[in-house]
C-alpha cells in the first residue's frame, strides 16, 4: 500500500491556507497603517514640544529655523538641543514631514503619508500652542 496524500487532500489543506491568507493580510495591513498614524501624531507632538521648549526659554520667540533646535553635530545651533534629530523633509514611518510656517510668532508642521493606500489614510499638522488636527482627505506627500 502507498503512503502520501491524494491530490484532494492537498487542495483542501491549499485552500485553507489561502482563505486564513485572505482574512489575515488585510488585517495586518490595516494594523500597519495604524501604527504608521499613530507614530506621525507622537512625532507631531515630539517637534511641537522641541518648539514651545524654545519659546519657554527665548522670550515666548519660537525659532525661525529648525537648525535652531538642533545640536551642533546635525548643522544645529542649540546647546542644550531641543530635538536629537531633523524632520523637516524626512520620510519616517511611512510620513513625510514639513515646516510650512516657521517664524518667531507662530508655526505650523505637517505629517503626509507617501501613500494614502499603504503608509496612512489621513493627513496630521500640529500649529502653535500644540493644536493637533486631522485631515481625513488623504494628501500623500509628494
Amino acid at each position: 500500500m502507498r503512503k502520501g496524500f491524494t491530490l484532494v487532500e492537498i487542495m483542501i489543506v491549499v485552500a485553507i491556507v489561502a482563505l486564513l491568507s485572505a482574512i489575515a493580510i488585510p488585517n495586518l495591513l490595516r494594523a500597519r497603517v495604524t501604527a504608521n498614524e499613530s507614530a506621525a501624531q507622537a512625532t507631531l507632538r515630539t517637534i511641537s514640544v522641541a518648539i514651545e521648549t524654545y519659546a519657554a526659554a527665548n522670550a515666548g520667540a519660537y525659532p525661525d529655523a529648525e537648525s535652531k533646535l538642533l545640536p551642533a553635530s546635525l548643522g544645529g545651533t542649540a546647546d542644550p538641543p531641543y530635538l536629537n534629530k531633523a524632520y523637516n523633509g524626512v520620510t519616517e514611518s511611512g510620513y513625510k514631514y514639513a515646516y510650512p510656517t516657521l517664524t518667531t510668532t507662530n508655526y505650523t508642521v505637517t505629517a503626509r503619508p507617501i501613500n494614502c493606500t499603504t503608509s496612512g489614510t489621513k493627513s496630521f499638522q500640529i500649529t502653535t500652542g500644540g493644536v493637533l488636527s486631522t485631515d481625513t482627505t488623504c494628501t500623500a506627500a509628494s
